[in-house]
């Protein structure tokens, strides 16, 4: 199958995510700046998940650039990342009017963890597909900040019950480490 339409319909898709999150800021009523300082959780929630939804996005592109065609069961690989990036809107929403309380920034890291598990799974099924001497293997090779990645949400995870800052830290650290840009398809493609 061709992977022009799984690529289109996950743009599509995270597109929406991001619509879906940006309209969850409530206008207030007044016209004072300081009318704007009760939502500044909810807009550094939107700040962090706008990050990683662009993350996932960036790292999708260039996922898809490696390969050169897809199959049902690349399909639902995929259909299981949009599943999980799905949840980002609702926990970031949720985060951001608890004002960071422990279970909605653990329930964000679950979010995380499991669209970062669904990535993985991805990457494994189309490498399963075209093979491990292909350009997406090699690309991949042992992928380091991947792993790092699902230790740090594993970890996050429970810290938002005894501190839910520093679990906001650990999910703002993965992000940093990716904002890097992740170069090993594009050095792997233009090879």
């Amino acid at each position: 199958m061709n992977k022009g339409r799984l690529e289109a319909f996950s743009d599509g898709m995270i597109a929406i995510f991001i619509t879906i999150m940006v309209l969850e800021f409530k206008v207030p009523h007044e016209s004072e700046p300081a009318a704007l300082l009760p939502l500044l959780p909810a807009f550094l929630s939107y700040v962090l998940s706008f990050v990683f939804l662009g993350i996932y996005w960036s790292n999708h592109h260039h996922l898809l650039q490696a390969i050169k065609h897809v199959n049902g069961r690349v399909l639902w690989a995929n259909l299981h990342l949009l599943f999980w990036l799905s949840l980002i809107p609702f926990v970031t929403a949720w985060m951001g009017e608890n004002h960071f309380a422990a279970w909605p920034v653990a329930l964000y890291g679950g979010a995380l963890l499991g669209s970062a598990v669904a990535y993985t799974i991805l990457t494994l099924v189309l490498v399963d597909l075209h093979g491990s001497d292909s350009v997406l293997a090699k690309a991949m090779g042992r992928d380091f900040k991947g792993k790092i990645s699902l230790v740090a949400y594993l970890l996050a995870i429970p810290l938002a019950f005894i501190n839910a800052w520093f679990a906001g830290a650990i999910y703002v650290a993965v992000a940093i480490m990716w904002l890097a840009p992740d170069r090993r398809i594009e050095r792997t493609l233009t090879d």
